[in-house]
């Protein structure tokens, strides 16, 4: 399948079907290896200023989005707003050493890093996958997937203020609860989620989830919290007859404060009721109604989405979105296991941002009545998120190296800005309001 390779040539769907076609790239398979968008900052809520490009909150800290570069190991800080213009970059991996030299003094760690970089990697180490700041605005915390843990990186100092290794050998996904304390993280290959106080890094809980847990959403105010598990995904066993090898995949409910299981839900059975034998049931970025009664969420190898009704325990809707005539159908070239990876809700509820991962577009869909809007061509387009003040869907281009908005309203692109090597996890955050980045000492 056409991929991005080291001259960053993709190809891209175009409205009219047409399609682009760059270099191949290889995605070497692994045997062993949505959401809502809540603001890493409980601060007051932001206002914007006359220019519309700056949000700055009653105690002094600006709004902004942070954007993982999971392969340089950076997070850029841009405008959460209008033309998303970067104002700083922050290093992530300042003790890279060390934790190499940790590694490769393991033969087991060395061999699960090595393992990362083949499999979910792309030959590539991964170094951020998520991150939240604190709700100070001081400090922003990052899960680090090759180095399997979660570290707290001082955003004036650029230094690392704490640091957590997750149990097994990788971190994933993260989630912070609605007041900005606690932040959730999967470790994937340990089925095991942790919840870490957001200030000091201390474990606060932790639960069992399903194979390899991913996605992780809290609900009702911070009560429950929600994880996704998406079993193996780094196999070539990608044809439907072998999708029993990809492992114990759910939903797991727990309560936030308890961290005791409230509701197990496998979407195989609800799949299967709703006459989609066809689909598989690793549930991957979801996004909930601005009630909560609805859940949307996509599943691996499927270029569309489900709606779930949370109070009938049902899926009610799916929706297929378009092919790129250009994608490969061999099952086995979508990286990891996506055909479409990102989803977002506006606040209103009325619209869904949808990023066509291997079909290279992102797109905007009526919530009612399910129709797409134009199909914006974006390169292996990896995350959706939505921005500073509602207006637009925001997505990482993972093989273009930038981040690009797209107008709720219209469904057209507005603004797009470079960023590090391979971005992935866009998140809204919090930074002082002078900040441009870590200060040497």
């Amino acid at each position: 399948m056409p991929v991005r390779a080291a001259g960053r040539t993709r190809r891209v769907f175009s409205p009219s079907g047409s399609a682009r076609r760059g270099p191949a790239r290889t995605l070497l398979s692994l045997a062993a290896a949505v959401v809502l968008a809540v603001t890493g900052s409980a601060t007051a809520t932001a206002t914007a200023s006359a220019s519309g490009d700056a949000r700055t909150d009653a105690a002094g800290l600006r709004e902004v989005m942070f954007v993982g570069n999971n392969w340089d190991g950076t997070a850029d800080v841009i405008k959460s707003t209008g033309d998303l213009a970067k104002i700083g970059r922050i290093n992530v991996i300042p003790d890279k050493d060390q934790r190499l030299t940790e590694i490769y003094l393991n033969p087991i760690k060395l061999a699960f890093f090595l393992g990362i970089r083949q499999g979910p990697g792309e030959g590539h180490d991964q170094f951020v996958d998520d991150m939240y700041s604190t709700p100070d605005g001081s400090a922003v915390v990052v899960s680090r997937p090759s180095f399997a843990d979660v570290v707290s990186i001082d955003l004036a100092t650029g230094k690392v203020r704490w640091r957590f290794p997750v149990s097994g050998f990788r971190a994933d996904h993260m989630a912070v609860s609605p007041d900005g304390k606690r932040v959730a993280v999967s470790a994937s290959t340990s089925n095991t989620v942790h919840v870490l106080d957001i200030e000091t890094g201390r474990q606060l809980g932790s639960f069992s989830a399903g194979d390899k847990p991913h996605e992780n959403v809290y609900t009702d105010g911070g009560k429950y919290l929600w994880n996704m598990s998406i079993g193996e995904v780094n196999t070539a066993l990608d044809d439907p007859s072998m999708d029993w090898t990809k492992g114990d995949r759910h939903i797991t409910v727990v309560d936030a404060n308890t961290y005791k299981q409230v509701k197990v839900i496998d979407m195989r059975d609800r799949l299967d009721a709703f006459g989609r034998q066809d689909l598989s049931d690793a549930v991957r970025p979801v996004a909930f109604s601005p009630d909560e009664s609805k859940l949307y969420f996509q599943v691996s190898f499927f270029n569309g989405f489900l709606e779930y009704d949370v109070a009938t325990d049902k899926i009610t809707r799916a929706k297929t979105l378009p092919k790129n005539p250009a994608t490969s159908e061999d099952r086995t070239t979508w990286v990891n296991d996506s055909r479409h990876h990102g989803l977002s809700m506006s606040p209103d509820g009325k619209k869904l941002c949808v990023a066509g991962t291997m079909d290279d577009y992102a797109t905007v869909v009526d919530r009612d009545s399910f129709q797409e809007g134009p199909l914006v061509p974006t390169s292996k387009p990896y995350w959706a998120t939505v921005s500073g003040d509602g207006k637009s869907c925001v997505v990482s281009e993972s093989g273009a190296d930038q981040v690009t908005a797209i107008d709720f309203a219209t469904g057209r692109k507005v603004a797009s800005v470079a960023v590090g090597d391979h971005p992935q996890r866009v998140r809204i955050g919090h930074v002082a309001a002078d900040w441009t980045g870590p200060q040497a000492p």
